[in-house]
């Protein structure tokens, strides 16, 4: 969640006047209200049909699969937009993909491709650097990792799954994060979930979660069994008001010390794309001796001078934080995830982590492609191709940004950050954005309920390196085209 409410969220941005979130909380509301009392409406004369009423035994005697209000909003309000979220790629997600046009026979039907594909500049995806893009310098390398290794090794990292290529990863990762010892993951979001609950080890351990934290890092919390306490989102005074109480309060019913505190915050969080205030966390971690425990997923390759992430951003020292971890989904165009730390918890990671027992391991290609764009972004490759992406990234994200908040929307996020946040909030907004876009060949993500709040619905940018000016600015006539169309330049003085 981005804040608790609208009118949360904009008293905390002096920018936003208060009569736009009021303007933009009603309408939304009435836009939902709408939505439900026309699809109640629908469902009840429904009933009465004939059609409805013919009931097998069967169906009658299986528990439902989603409650009441889930089923209700997935029938009548997601199937009739679900054409914004699934549109097969036909390409590599590079500057420029391959989009397959699809049609539903009717309204909330199944949707059928056309056989059409259409060239749409991708803003969507997460290849910040450009290292998924078709031409990508890591090809060779990854060809011919796949001649001698293949493409699986078809096992888990602990029996037989271990190549010369993981071993090679693992000590790279662990020496370009600045940490004594790093183990990979097959899975970007299995990287928190399964790590996680490794670390915690058992009872006496609390968790302290940034509020809007990744749903990886909230299973990996609620599967490890610890106590769970939540801190308002990017708040290090509300944080250090958690943790004094927690250390004064104890355990539950014992009262006795906690065995060990963790803090989990990540170093720019996706759905806002802002950047954590790692400084004030790391002095409250300092402060009551707790561990803290670092989400790097889109900030380590895309932030720092040397791509090195949000300690290097923030300058940051790296043996102040216990535990890094990433993902190679990213900036690096694979696969995966790494957890970095010491050298005896990463190898009790080794042993305590279904990560490591049960999980297959990272494809040998796909480890190879992590090792070579990690060489680049390092300058290893006796280039200087790392830091003119890195740059590249940071001006893009940056001009991009700024045009946007030229036009009058309401843009979330830092500078910096290639992830650009523009906020949508009515429903009706959510599919005519999408498909506006889309019909001008841009390809676009919007994210609505339950991936946002309710009210807070939105568009997300992400920037790649891979960009041209050209594109951009030929991106952001078109955009500024929908967002007058759809109405969400909410910032101009005229709504006021």
């Amino acid at each position: 969640m981005v804040s608790n409410s609208l009118s949360d969220m904009v008293s905390e941005d002096p920018e936003i006047p208060p009569e736009i979130g009021l303007f933009a909380a009603m309408t939304t509301y009435f836009g939902y209200g709408l939505l439900i009392f026309i699809g109640h409406l629908r469902d009840f004369f429904r009933k009465k049909c004939y059609c409805m009423k013919k009931r097998s035994k069967e169906d009658s005697s299986v528990a439902p699969l989603l409650q009441d209000f889930e089923d209700f909003y997935t029938r009548r309000l997601y199937k009739r937009i679900h054409d914004c979220w699934n549109r097969p790629v036909n390409s590599c997600p590079g500057a420029w993909m391959d989009v397959v046009v699809r049609e539903s026979k009717k309204q909330c039907g199944t949707l059928y491709d056309t056989g059409v594909t259409r060239r749409c500049l991708n803003l969507g995806s997460y290849n910040y650097l450009g290292f998924g893009d078709p031409d990508s310098p890591t090809k060779p390398q990854v060809f011919a990792a796949v001649e001698k290794y293949g493409v699986s090794t078809c096992s888990f990292r602990s029996s037989i799954g271990t190549t010369a290529l993981h071993v090679e990863l693992e000590t790279l990762v662990a020496r370009y994060i600045g940490k004594e010892a790093a183990m990979v993951f097959s899975m970007g979001f299995g990287t928190n979930s399964v790590g996680i609950p490794a670390l915690v080890g058992g009872k006496g351990t609390l968790l302290i979660s940034d509020s809007n934290n990744h749903s990886s890092i909230v299973v990996g919390a609620r599967t490890s069994g610890a106590i769970i306490k939540v801190f308002h989102h990017n708040d290090y005074q509300h944080l250090e008001a958690v943790v004094r109480k927690a250390i004064v309060d104890g355990q539950p019913r014992s009262h006795r010390p906690w065995k060990k505190i963790i803090i989990l915050v990540e170093g720019i969080y996706s759905m806002e794309g802002e950047m954590c205030p790692l400084n004030e966390i790391v002095r409250v971690k300092k402060k009551y001796k707790c561990y803290l425990y670092v989400d790097e997923a889109h900030s380590v390759g895309a932030l720092g001078k040397n791509g090195r992430g949000i300690c290097e951003y923030k300058k940051v020292d790296t043996k102040d934080i216990d535990i890094l971890m990433g993902t190679f989904t990213k900036s690096f165009g694979a696969v995966g995830g790494y957890i970095a730390s010491s050298k005896e918890l990463v190898q009790y990671l080794r042993k305590a982590s279904m990560g490591s027992v049960y999980s297959q391991c990272i494809s040998p290609p796909a480890t190879q492609q992590v090792i070579s764009a990690m060489k680049i972004i390092m300058g290893e490759d006796g280039t200087d191709l790392g830091q003119r992406k890195l740059a590249a990234l940071r001006n893009n994200a940056n001009f991009f940004r700024k045009r946007m908040q030229e036009m009058g929307c309401h843009v979330l996020g830092d500078w910096d950050s290639p992830i650009v946040p523009v906020m949508l909030y009515n429903p009706s907004k959510i599919p005519a954005f999408s498909r506006e876009c889309f019909e001008r060949n841009l390809a676009v993500v919007v994210v609505g309920f339950p991936a946002a709040p309710l009210l807070l619905s939105r568009t997300r940018f992400c920037i790649s390196a891979a960009h041209t000016l050209q594109d951009l600015e030929g991106a952001l006539e078109k955009i500024d085209e929908v967002c007058d169309e759809v109405g969400i330049k909410y910032n101009r003085s005229s709504l006021c």
